[in-house]
Formats: structure tokens, C-alpha cells, sequence
């Protein structure tokens, strides 16, 4: 199969889960060369993305930059991605705007976070993604999802219930040893506990409560947050006690979970949560949002909070101190079930589905 492939939030601001799902699944494919023949498609850029959102192999680029280019593909349903990559049989966008193509239309919806708090996101940006939804109900003809909960809100959006998808991602399985978390404490002057964030630095993160938590009297650990910025104003006046690390390279993120002693990650909505399968797999115990996508995530093996009541939050820290040792265990346990070979192979069984 010939599938011209998205991989326009690359060269996003903040490329985040995104750009990670997109790119570590194309790797899988890759392996595949017998079944796909992924063309990788996106807008036009004079520069490459970051080393770690760079995509591996070539890119055909559509002769229009980003913003031209959703509209148009949005409106005008142009200029189909053929016209750079070739005779396709289908097309997967793998970011929420759906490219234009006449071949059948594969779009992955990794969350639907706009609909519930328009207020978090630009406006802008609630246009653009409310348009999305739209031209996926009428043109596409499979939505992968990467979490049940996003199944419900595409549901409730008014995407048919018979072309979603289920297709959880995967994760690293990195092997850190105690020299390199060493050199990591070194290099960012970490403390020898803490509880850690890491995450684009937007209001659904929920920070300011995570912040707030952190400073009640059963948590006895400080805040290190690591994370690019990303949109919207985020209420964190009164940090001065809280570590802000920035952008953290592949290189040392492994061996910065491994560092931590509880990680939280108290989101208020997420797509899927691939920080929270990260930590899991250094052996963090882990704090995460009760019904949500990242309660999907821990699958048993995390600590679940009200990510909207602070006590709640600062409860689940001290409690994941006290069963540190049996939640590593159980957590290791449930990384190694998030496997990109099997999001690569529910991929490739969509396509079938639609191939020629």
C-alpha cells in the first residue's frame, strides 16, 4: 500500500505527544516495507524540526506554509497531498486537520480537549479544530483514536461510532543506569527527592493546583517541572520554590523520571498520556487524573486524583510516597504492555480495511 503520511506538527511551536505518536509509529511501519510504503507529507518549511521531531527519511512538501495550508485544506478540500507524493492508496492525517486527498481518508483524533474548555485554548485555534471536526465527519473513513475516552468525545462531537478506531500508543522501554541518573541529578541540580512534571506548559496541565498541592503539609517533597512552554495563560505567579528545568532533551529524560521520586500528573484532559507510560517504565510511582485517558494509561498501577481539588492531589502524592515499592513494580509491569509494534499493527489493520 502507497499511504502519504502527515507529519506537519513537527515544526509545531510545542510538537508534544503528537509528533512523538506520529513519528514512532511511521518508524514501526518502516519496518513493514512488505505491506506500506509510507510517503511523509507536510507543509512548507525552511528549516528542519527540532532533532527530536525530526522525521526520518524524506518529507514532500506542499508548496504552502502551515496557516495557508490548513485553510485551504480545510475549505477547498487542496491541494491534495497526490500532487507531491504520487499515486497513493489512502492517506492518513496524523494530526488532528485532515489533508486533502481524493484517495480514502484515515484522520487520528488524539483528543478532543477543545470542546470541553474552549476558554484554555486560542480562538483561533477553537476555529480551526471545530472546522476539523467537521470535514472528519464527512470525509474521513476511519478516525483512530488513542484512548476510549476520546472514542466518547468524537461520539458526542457527531463523528458515526462505526468508523472510530481504537489504537492506544506505545512507549520507550529505556534502560537507565544509576551513572547516568547521576549525571542528570549534576546537570540540572536536582534535589535528592521531588516530585516531577513533565509536559507542555499550558492551562490544562493543571500546574497552579499541582502547585498548590505540593505546598500542603502532607507533601514534603519540592516541584521540579520540566516542559516547553506551549499556549494560553497560565496562572504561576508566587513560583519562586518551584524548579523549572525548560525543555528537556530525549537524551536525559529517561534518567530524569528515574531521578524522581513521585511523578504527577494531575492533567485535567488528555488524549492519551505518554509522560505517564514514560515514568512508568523508569519504575516511578506515578499520580494521574481519575477519569480520564490517563486513568486508561496507568491501567491499576498509579495513584488516582480529582485533579480539580488540591487536597485530592496533595492525598495521592503522599500516598504514592508510602507505596513507592509496590508501585514501581506494578507500573514496569504495565509500560511493558504499550508496545508501538502493536500501534504500528492496529494501524496497518485499518489500512487493510480500506486498501484496494
Amino acid at each position: 500500500m502507497r499511504v502519504a503520511y502527515t507529519v506537519e506538527q513537527c515544526w509545531h511551536s510545542s510538537p508534544g505527544g503528537t509528533a512523538v505518536a506520529a513519528l514512532r509509529i511511521a518508524r514501526e511501519l518502516a519496518q513493514r516495507p512488505e505491506d506500506v510504503e509510507l510517503h511523509l507529507v507536510a507543509g512548507r518549511h525552511p528549516k528542519l524540526p527540532a532533532p527530536e521531531f525530526r522525521p526520518a527519511g524524506p518529507v514532500a512538501m506542499v508548496p504552502l506554509s502551515r496557516a495557508a495550508l490548513y485553510e485551504t485544506w480545510l475549505r477547498l478540500n487542496w491541494p491534495k497531498v497526490e500532487s507531491v507524493t504520487g499515486e497513493i492508496d489512502l492517506a492518513h492525517a496524523t494530526g488532528l486537520v485532515p489533508c486533502a486527498t481524493a484517495a480514502p481518508l484515515v484522520v487520528t483524533v488524539h483528543d478532543l480537549a477543545f470542546i470541553h474548555d474552549p476558554g484554555q485554548f486560542t480562538r483561533q485555534g477553537v476555529r480551526t479544530m471545530q472546522r476539523s471536526i467537521e470535514v472528519i465527519a464527512r470525509r474521513a473513513d476511519r478516525v483512530l483514536c488513542s484512548s476510549l475516552a476520546t472514542m466518547r468525545d468524537c461520539e458526542a462531537a457527531g463523528l458515526e461510532p462505526g468508523v472510530l478506531r481504537h489504537v492506544p500508543l506505545g512507549v520507550d522501554l529505556v534502560d537507565v543506569d544509576d551513572e547516568t541518573v547521576e549525571r542528570v541529578r549534576r546537570k540540572y541540580l536536582l534535589p535528592d527527592g521531588f516530585v516531577l512534571f513533565v509536559g507542555t506548559l499550558e492551562p490544562r496541565k493543571n500546574l497552579r493546583r499541582l502547585v498548590d498541592a505540593v505546598r500542603r503539609d502532607e507533601v514534603t517533597l519540592p516541584l521540579v517541572v520540566a516542559g516547553a512552554a506551549g499556549w494560553g495563560e497560565l496562572d504561576l505567579d508566587g513560583t519562586d520554590d518551584v524548579t523549572f528545568l525548560g525543555f528537556v532533551p530525549d537524551g536525559d529524560l529517561a534518567a530524569l523520571y528515574a531521578a524522581a521520586t513521585v511523578f504527577a500528573y494531575p492533567s485535567e484532559r488528555e488524549g492519551f498520556g505518554l509522560p505517564v507510560a514514560e515514568a512508568m517504565a523508569q519504575g516511578t510511582v506515578v499520580v494521574t487524573s481519575e477519569r480520564t485517558s490517563t486513568e486508561e494509561v496507568a491501567g491499576g498501577a498509579a495513584v488516582l486524583v480529582d485533579p480539580f481539588d488540591v487536597a485530592s492531589i496533595a492525598r495521592g502524592i503522599a500516598e504514592a510516597v508510602e507505596r513507592r515499592d509496590e508501585l514501581a513494580v506494578a507500573g514496569r509491569r504495565r509500560a511493558a504492555e504499550l508496545d508501538w509494534a502493536v500501534a504500528a499493527e492496529r494501524t496497518l489493520a485499518v489500512y487493510r480495511e480500506l486498501a484496494p
